[in-house]
């Protein structure tokens, strides 16, 4: 009989078979906001709120509704977030340097992290099913990009529409990237079986996400704001004994509407009352998980 493996990237190891957690300075949870800054081509079909004109070109109805996240949208989040005490993690498509370079500017006056998420929401840029020289040159021009435009090599990935190969672990750890967020399995970080050993997965989450939740599973705003205040609320019990990573992965044309924003807020002011709370980044995680645990 073949003997089956759980996955040929990570190790299995539940929970109650690991040491507790122990965030710094006694956190219970680290609160990472994911913030997905993306750039849709006009001539491409996109995510779409009217599926029915997607495939037009040009496409205004669709391409308005997700270019308002990046004029108004991301702007009221900044706001929000400036107000809680969070730092985004920004998931960038390496397109937005060049067409919308105040983005970069105020993402770094407030120390946001920024990881790679490909060149731009185009499918033909997505990674699964591509040849591994393909792959390296799409992974190799978005972390050049980005080092060009933030005089630092790019330590996170995120993979756009999370597609994937199984030589992308290998080839992120060969570019010297350090966090791959593909993998949304777990509370903690975890390593991945590279053949440098030096990949770690650093928590995504694709329950607590505004896309799959608005266009999958038909949450309301309030509904979304409730579902973060749970998620939260439960987290922070565990981390009581055991620390957890609390991803919030959002959009800036979704949750940067002013219907949605207004349940944002309020979940993110309820986040910000509770003492023991690590509002962190991706980055930051990783660096602490490395220091402390590797």
């Amino acid at each position: 009989m073949t003997k089956l493996t759980q996955t040929r990237n990570y190790d299995y190891v539940p929970i109650i078979d690991r040491p507790p957690l122990m965030l710094p300075k006694g956190a219970r949870v680290a609160v990472v906001p994911y913030i997905n800054i993306e750039h849709f081509p006009e001539n491409i079909a996109g995510t779409a709120i009217i599926p029915g004109t997607q495939q037009f070109e040009p496409d205004p109805l669709n391409y308005g509704w997700r270019d308002y996240g990046n004029r108004v949208g991301l702007w009221r989040m900044m706001d929000i977030m400036d107000k809680c005490g969070m730092r985004g993690t920004v998931c960038l498509n390496s397109d937005i340097i060049r067409e919308y370079p105040r983005i970069i500017e105020e993402g770094e006056k407030r120390n946001w992290a920024w990881i790679g998420h490909g060149i731009n929401n185009a499918p033909a840029n997505f990674l699964s099913g591509i040849d591994e020289e393909k792959e390296r040159e799409v992974i190799g021009t978005v972390l050049d990009e980005m080092e060009k435009a933030l005089g630092r090599k790019t330590k996170g990935w995120l993979s756009p529409f999370l597609t994937h190969t199984y030589n992308t672990p290998n080839i992120l750890a060969d570019m010297g990237v350090e966090y791959l967020c593909d993998f949304t399995a777990d509370d903690h970080p975890f390593p991945f079986n590279t053949k440098t050993n030096s990949l770690i997965s650093v928590p995504y989450t694709v329950e607590l996400n505004d896309i799959p939740a608005f266009m999958n599973v038909g949450m309301s705003s309030a509904d979304f704001g409730d579902m973060i205040i749970d998620q939260f609320d439960m987290l922070y019990e565990e981390g009581a004994t055991n620390g957890r990573i609390m991803p919030i992965c959002l959009h800036t044309f979704f949750v940067g509407q002013p219907n949605k924003a207004l349940h944002l807020r309020r979940a993110f002011e309820h986040i910000a009352g509770h003492s023991d709370v690590w509002m962190a980044t991706g980055d930051e995680v990783n660096d602490w998980y490395r220091e402390n645990h590797m």
